[in-house]
């Protein structure tokens, strides 16, 4: 007596036990594969992967060739992962609108604005002590957040030169930076 598989009710052939056992051998480790490159943790694809493969041993066809097994198990596959990451991100989205007319204000943490103020106070310091054209590339690259090709522009010098000088403001800006911490260090 032969074990068989369930097949769909719609009168297609079904697969013995052996043979999804084999075409199971020949597709766990691609399947999984691709289940993991899709989800990148181990738990998750290995969970999905069974999740595939149950589904489709209750609608497998013996008719349909190896070839036309392995696509439609990775059909399966694809709507799997896509069933998957609908139901992961699938949230409840609020406006930042909404949010702020029922009072929110988001999280106000003292200490880390005395940190960012403390950081912004050094940072002028910084460029205070350093020479105009330094200070000038400076501020036109990252605080104003200018190209190279617009600060050239705007100082009227060359895209090279503006490389040059930035080059040369960071570097004597972090040597700043070091010699003011190792004053700070050796004055405590």
């Amino acid at each position: 007596m032969q074990t068989m598989l369930p097949g769909l009710a719609l009168g297609k052939t079904t697969m013995d036990v052996q043979a999804f056992q084999a075409f199971y051998q020949e597709n766990l480790g691609p399947i999984y594969r691709y289940v993991y490159h899709q989800v990148s943790n181990r738990e998750e694809a290995e969970d999905l992967t069974s999740e595939i493969f149950l589904k489709a041993v209750s609608r497998i066809d013996r008719e349909r060739s190896l070839r036309s097994m392995q696509y439609w198990l990775y059909l399966i596959a694809r709507t799997t992962i896509a069933d998957y990451w609908r139901v992961h991100y699938r949230r409840p989205t609020r406006s930042l609108d909404a949010l702020l007319e029922a009072g929110w204000e988001g999280p106000v943490d003292e200490e880390l604005t005395a940190i960012n103020i403390e950081s912004a106070e050094r940072a002028q310091q910084l460029l205070q002590a350093l020479p105009e054209q330094y200070r000038k590339v400076l501020t036109c690259r990252f605080l104003l957040n200018l190209s190279i090709k617009a600060t050239a522009v705007r100082m009227g010098v060359s895209v090279a030169n503006v490389k040059v000088l930035q080059f040369r403001a960071l570097k004597r800006a972090a040597d700043l930076e070091r010699a003011v911490t190792e004053q700070h260090r050796g004055a405590m």
